[in-house]
């Protein structure tokens, strides 16, 4: 999709949280890949937490960066899958104002190339919750790196065209 050179690129906010039982910063491989691609795209990282899979916890975490007005994107990795121990879908629900349905759909369709039909054991999914965007990707480094690399990257740019999300940040408290 094209670049709209002319208009003014506008970073944003990211709140970047990795969700696991077993990951710590040592190895969060899939938290530094996307934290450097959100670097290099120009945004900011204004706050990364590592969390284990606990839907009161990550709920709490997410509920500080929602009502934090310097936090505009959060992009968790993990707890999508289909065990009983991933619950981050389930704490986007408790959070949310607006699903963002065809996020997860795209991001399957996009996985199928990747990964075929086990991309249906995904359920990364994105919401709206007050004014901040909630991306929830698997806790892969393919997944992460095609969520980024062939979604949020063209969405979170101001300058993507037809439209991206970050023009519609001014008018998501709209009543």
């Amino acid at each position: 999709m094209p670049l709209d050179e002319s208009r003014t690129f506008k970073p944003v906010n990211v709140a970047l949280l990795t969700v696991s039982d077993t990951r710590g910063i040592e190895n969060d491989t899939s938290g530094d890949i996307l934290a450097e691609r959100i670097v290099v795209a120009g945004h900011k990282i204004a706050d990364r937490v590592i969390l284990r899979d606990d839907t009161a916890l990550i709920t709490a975490q997410l509920y500080n960066w929602i009502e934090d007005d310097h936090i505009d994107v959060v992009i968790s990795t993990g707890g999508t899958g289909l065990t009983g121990r991933d619950v981050t879908p389930e704490a986007l629900d408790r959070v949310k104002t607006k699903d963002i349905p065809g996020f997860g759909e795209l991001f399957r369709w996009l996985s199928f190339a990747s990964i075929g039909t086990s991309t249906i054991q995904s359920r990364a999914c994105a919401v709206l919750a007050g004014g901040t965007y909630i991306f929830a990707l698997p806790g892969s480094n393919g997944a992460v790196k095609d969520g980024w690399d062939q979604i949020l990257i063209h969405q979170l740019d101001s300058r993507h065209r037809p439209c991206n999300f970050v023009e519609l940040m001014p008018r998501l408290r709209e009543t």
